[in-house]
């Protein structure tokens, strides 16, 4: 049984996040947590939030599911749509620049 969770939107960039998530991908769930509490990056709390969603959504899944069991399946992070935004700039221009988002997916499994 697979139970997953989704957070869209997030304002980081991809790059970024994939550098977090890729350190609790196949974990165990206890172990995922620990590294994300000393993970020194902006969106490691929101990636322990997103993983806590899942080990409750596997929860409210099964009654039968032994929280200590679960693993980390599946981890990854997309690109989301950019804002476009204008800096002002010398002489009357202006420079634009991106601000990027990403949609983050954590699935737990329990291990066999």
């Amino acid at each position: 049984m697979e139970a997953r969770a989704e957070v869209r939107y997030a304002r980081v960039s991809a790059q970024k996040a994939r550098l977090v998530v890729d350190a609790i991908r196949g974990q165990r769930v206890q172990d995922a947590i620990g590294i994300l509490s000393v993970i020194n990056k902006r969106i490691a709390p929101t990636v322990e939030k997103v993983l806590r969603s899942a080990v409750a959504n596997a929860e409210n899944r099964s009654s039968d599911v032994d929280v200590d069991k679960l693993i980390v399946s599946e981890a990854y992070v997309n690109e989301g749509p950019r804002q476009k935004r204008i800096r002002p700039a010398p002489m009357g221009r202006a420079y634009r620049y991106q601000r990027r988002t990403s949609h983050i997916a954590v699935a737990v499994k329990e291990e066999e």
